[in-house]
């Protein structure tokens, strides 16, 4: 529902365009699913042994109990040809709710076999907060021809949703709920919801707003069903409400729904009248996909919906050609350090074998310290207040472990090369690059968050670029001091 005014009667949502003609349980055909509850890969190919043979009638047998989520994941098993077989193959079964779960390339390809008509139907079927999703993964062009094809309610509904900025709550939320004014009885709201067909299909509580659309609180089904038909919605409602404000941004949400551990919020704008609802699910899925971005940005892989599996080989390639560039960049950068010491290691053989084992310890230390305050600046546990406190802790950390691998590299270089000043050397240089690395670890994305960039992006490039430079610079430093 679009939840805009609450005369003498109480807000329920739009019709629903009708659930899908095949719907699923909730796992889908045991015979599909493996004991993990994923695609049995013998199942993939025997439905793509069914479009190739034209016999979508077996196709459609073998597809008709699946879960949206596993034909959201067939379709993307499947290669280009075989996909638009299916496609065509349900067609007239296709279900909505598949279009959500799609990476951007699958969905594409699944508009391009269904057509911009049965496209336009498919997100008319769609929650609000589902079918804007959709819309704003395409093309401009794209999205006109989608749109122009609706109904004007559900257009102007969707164009409303796509108007707020993509991180903000408003792009979040979900026009469907049911909202009932303050007093009204739990009879009355109980009679209505059972006569009215412009209730959600799913719904969990029902806001209580004032006569100026502004949301009172909540209650929770359960308790209104256990409360007597007398019983005013005002009296049962829980005030303790977190109402989000439309333009909040989706990580705020993120936090507020895990920080109160709330299953539902009314969206409200700037005027204060209740215009939507954001539910448990719909944040599941931003911690899902920022996690995913996150991982993606520290590999210096571009984090859109775009970087997926199904993309082009030249597309794959370019996305990646920057980050490639920066971390020559920093190679070269590693190659001036011991070019500087370019005698010491003509002089000294072992240096040029043992000197990637310093660089490499401290890389990979340096990364543990980082993932983890990069996650903890995410989920906000580590800030200004305890930020020393734990920039020490990673200090000691590398302290320890530098002279645990202190001992374990200068014995294995005394055993291989028979030189006693080569083990001291390693060994201290080991110790100082690992407190470098945690010491780095936890300042630069400190740092660049300080100074409003995000620390997945290119906290890993300046990171290895120390790690390496210390590594380097410490071992032939000290070598050409002690041993040359």
């Amino acid at each position: 529902m679009t939840g805009t005014e609450v005369p003498s009667q109480p807000q329920g949502g739009p019709p629903q365009a009708g659930a899908p003609a095949h719907a699923s349980p909730l796992i889908g055909d045991g015979d599909a699913l493996d004991e993990g509850f994923e695609l049995d890969p013998a199942f993939v190919e025997d439905v793509a042994a069914a479009l190739r043979a034209d016999d979508k009638g077996l196709a459609r047998t073998l597809v008709a109990d699946l879960h949206y989520a596993d034909m959201a994941d067939l379709l993307e098993r499947l290669d280009g040809e075989d996909r638009r077989l299916l496609v065509d193959a349900i067609r007239d079964d296709f279900n909505a709710d598949v279009l959500p779960e799609l990476a951007g390339d699958v969905r594409d390809d699944v508009m391009d076999a269904l057509g911009f008509e049965d496209f336009a139907v498919a997100l008319t079927e769609l929650d609000s907060d589902d079918a804007v999703y959709v819309a704003g993964k395409l093309d401009a062009d794209e999205r006109e021809k989608i749109l122009s094809r609706m109904p004007q309610a559900t257009r102007a509904l969707i164009e409303q949703g796509l108007s707020y900025a993509e991180s903000s709550a408003g792009r979040l939320m979900q026009r469907e709920l049911v909202a009932v004014p303050n007093y009204w009885t739990v009879g009355e709201t109980i009679d209505y919801l059972r006569s009215t067909r412009s209730s959600p299909d799913k719904f969990h509580a029902v806001f209580v707003v004032d006569p100026r659309h502004r949301p009172q609180g909540v209650v929770e089904l359960h308790r209104m069903l256990t409360s007597k038909r007398p019983v005013k919605m005002a009296d049962i409602v829980d005030p303790e409400i977190d109402v989000i404000p439309v333009d909040m941004e989706r990580d705020e949400v993120a936090f507020l729904f895990r920080q109160r551990n709330i299953s539902a919020a009314p969206v409200a704008d700037k005027s204060g009248r209740l215009i939507g609802q954001i539910t448990i699910d719909d944040v599941v899925d931003v911690i899902e996909e920022d996690a995913g971005q996150e991982m993606l940005k520290m590999a210096g892989v571009r984090a859109t919906d775009d970087s997926s599996l199904y993309r082009s080989i030249m597309t794959t390639a370019q996305s990646r050609f920057l980050w490639l560039v920066v971390n020559l960049g920093t190679a070269f950068l590693a190659s001036s350090v011991i070019g500087v010491f370019e005698k010491s290691i003509e002089q000294l053989s072992a240096l040029a074998v043992l000197m990637p084992i310093c660089a490499s310890m401290g890389g990979n230390a340096g990364t543990q310290t980082l993932a983890t305050v990069v996650r903890a600046l995410g989920t906000r546990d580590l800030n200004a207040n305890n930020a020393l406190r734990i920039a020490w802790k990673e200090i000691f950390v590398g302290l320890i472990n530098g002279l645990l691998f202190a001992v374990i590299t200068g014995v294995i270089a005394y055993l291989w090369f028979h030189d006693q000043m080569l083990a001291v050397v390693i060994g201290t240089a080991m110790v100082t690059n690992l407190i470098a690395a945690g010491f780095a670890g936890i300042t630069i994305p400190l740092v660049l968050d300080r100074w409003g960039l995000d620390p997945a992006d290119s906290a890993v490039v300046f990171l290895t670029t120390v790690t390496v430079v210390v590594g380097f610079f410490s071992f032939l430093g000290l070598a050409t001091w002690i041993m040359l």
